[in-house]
This record gives C-alpha cells, structure tokens and sequence, in this order.
C-alpha cells in the first residue's frame, strides 16, 4: 500500500541556459549551507563527471549523479532517497541540492525538468539579466507556464548591473511571476570558474574562493526563504528499496563460470590521477558490492602496478594534457601492456582507451608512444567529435556480458582514432549503428563512458570475470 513518504529538504538549481551562472550559485550555496551547519548531500542533474568534484570541494559530500535518460527512473528515485541526508534539528538538518545540466527543458527525458517531476521537488532558477529588464519577468512567465506539473518555486537573478536595474526586474518579475525572488547577485568577475575543452576545471586542479561565495551569498540570497521553499512535504509515495538493484532492460548474463566461488574477493586496479580522473562513483560502489577490492594506482606517478591485481579500469580524464608524463612513464606502459597480454579483465573508456593505443597526439600535433594495446593513434581534433547518450550492445562475450546483453551510457570526446584493424573484434554496437568495444584478449575499450545503474549485472559478471581468472 502507499504510504506517507517525508522527505527532506532539497531543491534544484536549474538555469535558462548554459553558462547563465549555475554552477557558481550551486557551489555557493552549498558552501553557505555547510557553514551554517547543515549537511549537504549534493546531486548532479545529468552524466557530467566534473561539477560533481566541485561538489565535494564544497561539502566534503560524494556528489552522485542522478540521470533519468541514463539511469532509469525506479534508479534515480532509489538513489536519490538512499543519499538524502538523514532528518535533525535545525540548524543541524540534512539538505539536497541538485544541480541541473543546461537550461531546466534541454535534454528531454534526461532534463532538469524531468528530474524536477520525478522526485517532486521545487526549482529554483538562475536568470542571467545582463542586457535586460522588464523583459526578464516574460522569461521567468514562460518557464513557469511551459509545464504546469513541475514547479519554478523561486528566481535568483545573476549579473545585476545596479540597484536600479535590479528594481525594474524584481517589479516586472512581482507582478507578472508566481516565483519568488529569493535574490539577486551582482556581476562579479573574480568568482568566475575556468573551462577548457571538455568544460569546468575538476575540483582537485583549481582553487576557488569559498569564503567570497560564502560573503556574496550571505548578502545577496535570502537564504531564510530558500530553506523555506526547501522544506518537503509528504507525499503518498512508496519509494523502490534503497538496497535493491534496478532491474535491467534485458536479461542477466549467466556466469562466465558457475563454478567459481562468489564471495572470493577479487583486486581490481583503478588508474585514478590528473589523467584518469572520470569515474561514476556508483559503479564503484556496485562492484564493491560483487566483491571488488579497489586498488587506486597512478600511470602518471607510480613506476608499476599495485601486486595481486586480478583486473584493470582505466577511466576517462585527459590523457592529452598529460601525455607527455605519461610517454615518459614507460615502466608503467610496459606492465600495462603484459597485464593486457596476460588476458587479465581490462576495461578502458575514452581517456583509459586513448591511453592503451600506440600514441597519441595532441593539438600541438606532438605525438607520444602510449601503451600499445591497439595498433591505432589517436589524434586530438579541432573541434568535439562526438557528444550523446549511448546504448551498447554485446555482440560477442565480453567482460561485461554475454552476447545480446546491453549497457547504458554517453559519449563526449575531441580525439578520434584511426581506422581500427580488421583483425581487432568489436564487441558491441552502439545504437547508432557502429561498431566499437574494442576486443584483444580479455581487454575491452572503447569511447563510450559507461554508467552500470540500469545494469548492474554487468558489474557482476566483470567481477566473476576476475574471479575466473584468479584460477
């Protein structure tokens, strides 16, 4: 039966559009509300692997993705109740704050929006009023009305050029607008966040100024009001058990060896630095759960591989800034390449791929020897080359399944290879049309970022994959 459902206090910042201000409001309020004395579990609306680092910057919080198109809904539903902090008494209590991905409708079912409806939590939106006025109040109408299931609860203006300005808005918007102000921040150029070709810095690599956001926050939020418009009321919801896997869209895979013990814990490498740093930390999580030890090892850094070490994950990142490093490292290349060759389970995503080619060469058009796994180069190109979600279908056993079996996830990369040899299978084909998940030995690398949410057996028959070869 249906039951009350309380949940905790949580709002999604969501923009207009990209580069309107999202991520600095979102890491500023966080970072206020930690100060006060709240727990903030952060989320992040979409498959982005380099806001959430900035999360954790801000909250010492593991930030998770909560992708619907990616993911499934049952998935980010159970993942989202499983996080939320748990209740206490202000100003001790535990807050969500998600932040969305473009503007609140782009991406479809993928959105903000969607994501809003889903967990029936409140909006608020970020509107960059540089160039406007009384016209932003017809913005903020046309989101509100655009679908009357999801709710635009409050407005944060950014990039206010006055208080005159910010007058002539806060009329046109009170007057026109359900959403309340919850405030407006000046133009400010000294918290601007630094990009490059795969967008933000992650959060390891800039240093930001958090007692300014805090300040900038402080004065020019009402903080009171959007905790107010936070508070959850209970619904008639019976939220999926938090501890249960979302079942996938196609059948399990048997075991790759039935006979195998299933609690053998098995040592799996995890290359983790400034190169290989794109990792969803639920499919971590998963694989710890089939009986994954994860050793963290750096390609950058370390001389070798960690000993014992029954599989490899090779992560995307950026390999093309540090290639360099990573040519100059050639012990580690060299103990990569024999692991690979031992026919020890690899699993190497974009980055983790370009890593296991021959070479690699930047957009200075410098080239530098790589692994060595697959006899191709990857070349950096101009402009982004592909950019999408991904369904994957085995077409041969791989170390993520039997053949029919499919994976869920999304491409965004600027290099490209060359044309791969006939004589290396691919295990799967993507959805639109091409073959890729690259096979030599048990190795199986490709471009397409994987997220095991909506196929967690995957993760298991990687790890009996493992498990396997212990024998």
């Amino acid at each position: 039966m249906p039951m009350k459902n309380h949940q905790q206090p949580a709002f999604i910042i969501a923009g207009t559009h990209s580069g309107c201000g999202k991520t600095t409001v979102t890491l500023g309020l966080m970072a206020t509300l930690k100060q006060r004395g709240m727990t903030v579990q952060p989320f992040k609306c979409g498959p982005d692997f380099i806001d959430p680092t900035l999360h954790l910057l801000m909250t010492d919080q593991i930030s998770r993705n909560l992708d619907v198109r990616m993911c499934g809904s049952d998935y980010v539903h159970r993942l989202f109740c499983t996080h939320a902090p748990p209740a206490g008494d202000p100003p001790h209590e535990g807050i969500s704050v998600i932040e969305g991905v473009m503007g609140l409708f782009d991406g479809g079912h993928g959105s903000a929006a969607t994501l809003a409806r889903l967990l029936n939590i409140p909006v608020l939106l970020v509107v960059d009023v540089r160039s406007a006025a009384e016209s932003v109040a017809a913005v903020v109408k046309g989101f509100e009305s655009l679908d009357p299931l999801m709710q635009v609860a409050g407005v944060i203006f950014n990039r206010v050029g006055s208080q005159r300005h910010m007058q002539m808005i806060s009329d046109a918007v009170g007057k026109h607008c359900r959403a309340k102000i919850i405030g407006a921040l000046p133009k400010n150029n000294t918290i601007a966040l630094p990009s490059r070709h795969l967008g933000l810095h992650m959060g390891t690599e800039i240093e930001l100024n958090r007692q300014r956001l805090i300040e900038l926050m402080e004065k020019h939020i009402n903080l009171d009001l959007l905790l107010e418009i936070a508070q959850q009321p209970e619904t008639d919801a019976t939220p999926p058990e938090a501890n249960e896997p979302t079942p996938s869209s196609s059948s399990a895979p048997s075991s790759p060896d039935s006979s195998t013990s299933t609690t053998a814990k098995v040592r799996l490498g995890v290359a983790r630095d400034e190169a290989f740093c794109f990792y969803y930390q639920d499919n971590f999580d998963m694989l710890e759960k089939e009986g994954a030890e994860l050793v963290i090892f750096s390609p950058l850094h370390d001389a070798g591989l960690p000993d014992g070490l029954d599989g490899l994950y090779l992560g995307g990142g950026y390999p093309e800034l540090h290639a360099e490093t990573l040519a100059a490292n050639a012990s580690m290349r060299a103990k990569i390449r024999a692991f690979s060759r031992s026919a020890k389970p690899v699993y190497a995503e974009c980055g983790g791929f370009m890593y296991l080619t021959e070479a690699i060469v930047t957009a200075e058009e410098k080239q530098f020897p790589m692994v060595g796994v697959y006899p191709v180069i990857s070349r950096m190109q101009q402009g982004l080359r592909r950019l999408g979600y991904r369904q994957v279908e085995m077409q041969t056993a791989t170390i993520l399944g039997t053949a029919g079996s499919r994976c869920y996830g999304h491409e965004f990369h600027y290099s490209a290879i060359d044309n791969m040899p006939g004589e290396i299978k691919r295990g799967y084909i993507l959805d639109d049309g091409r073959a890729e998940g690259y096979l030599r030995d048990n190795t199986l690398a490709g471009y397409v970022h994987l997220h095991l949410g909506k196929t967690p057996e995957a993760a298991r028959y990687f790890v009996q994959m493992m498990r396997r070869m212990q024998k």
